[in-house]
């Protein structure tokens, strides 16, 4: 049977994933949410200017 608790303590993460996600961590993404939020916004100043 696997010792999970075991396995844990000896786990290394590989170099290129650690690079990955120090890359990843120092970029400003855009995430969901802030995509929905601007895809709403750019709607309703599109409605709110048809309306004029």
């Amino acid at each position: 049977m696997i010792n999970f608790e075991e396995e844990l303590k000896k786990f290394q993460p590989s170099l290129e994933i650690g690079e990955a996600t120090e890359a990843i961590y120092n970029q400003d993404l855009t995430d969901m949410a802030d995509l929905m939020v601007q895809i709403i916004k750019e709607h309703e100043e599109q409605e709110s200017d048809t309306r004029r």
